[in-house]
């Protein structure tokens, strides 16, 4: 296709609110001000153009969906920057590594999620590798109706000082989540499971999960684990322990 074709095919594009790929140079005329005439000869020129390479339109909608992609990436940093200290917060059962450390990451994890479970040795490993990291854990039972169950469980042991050995046993448990198997681990952890059981429809256990999800929410979560390293990025999946280090050292520098 010659320039000049490609020229008029990105007025077309955008007279129809696509968006040709960059190779393709844009019209500096707003396409609100074509006259019928002009659009119709747009129109033309489109048509033309898909029937001698359609490849042009799937370009264009990959092209749009990049660019929404993007914006939802830079949207769910600026939330993380503009809501830093609600973000960075969390109950002291929550905080792992150094509470006065130089950098915060915050973890969104799903009990029930494999991935997240995998992670556990990756995020202990790195805690006591780097005694400055401070993290936050933020469970979001956002897989199924077994992950409430065991959220529900989790933040109930808190109000008995064992959040973490529940989050640690349920995380290693395969069997699926019952009231029965969460008293069965709740008192190998040594924990009351009678008051357990009555705690997951607490007041203050429903108020922190609904506090958990509206953060999620915020940052445009689209899955478990997701991890923000400080203000300057947000990576969702799992991943590995070098790519840790390299968001963790970035970061650092971006606080600088």
């Amino acid at each position: 296709m010659t320039r000049p074709t490609r020229t008029k095919l990105a007025g077309a594009l955008l007279a129809l609110g696509l968006s040709a790929s960059t190779s393709i140079p844009a019209l500096a005329e707003p396409a609100s001000s074509f006259s019928p005439q002009q659009r119709a000869e747009i129109v033309s020129i489109l048509r033309d153009a898909l029937k001698n390479d359609p490849s042009i339109l799937s370009d264009a909608i990959v092209a749009l969906r990049q660019g929404a992609q993007q914006k939802a990436a830079d949207d769910a940093l600026t939330h993380v920057k503009s809501d830093r200290e609600r973000l960075q917060k969390g109950p002291d059962y929550t905080i792992r590594g150094n509470p006065e450390g130089d950098l915060t990451i915050v973890e969104f994890l799903d009990p029930r999620c494999g991935y997240c479970r995998s992670m556990v040795p990756v995020v202990d490993a790195l805690l006591k590798s780097d005694t400055k990291l401070r993290l936050v854990e933020k469970l979001v039972p956002v897989l199924s109706e077994k992950s409430v169950l065991d959220t529900q469980a989790i933040f109930a042991a808190a109000l008995q000082g064992g959040y973490e050995k529940m989050k640690r046993a349920l995380m290693q448990d395969t069997t699926p989540p019952t009231l029965d198997r969460i008293r069965q681990l709740a008192t190998a952890n040594g924990l009351n499971a009678d008051k357990l059981v009555t705690d997951m429809h607490a007041s203050s256990v429903a108020a922190q999960i609904n506090e958990n999800l509206a953060e999620a929410r915020l940052i445009g979560l689209d899955g478990t684990p997701t991890f923000v390293f400080g203000t300057s990025a947000i990576i969702p999946g799992a991943i590995s322990a070098e790519e840790m280090r390299s968001q963790i050292k970035t970061a650092r520098s971006a606080a600088r």
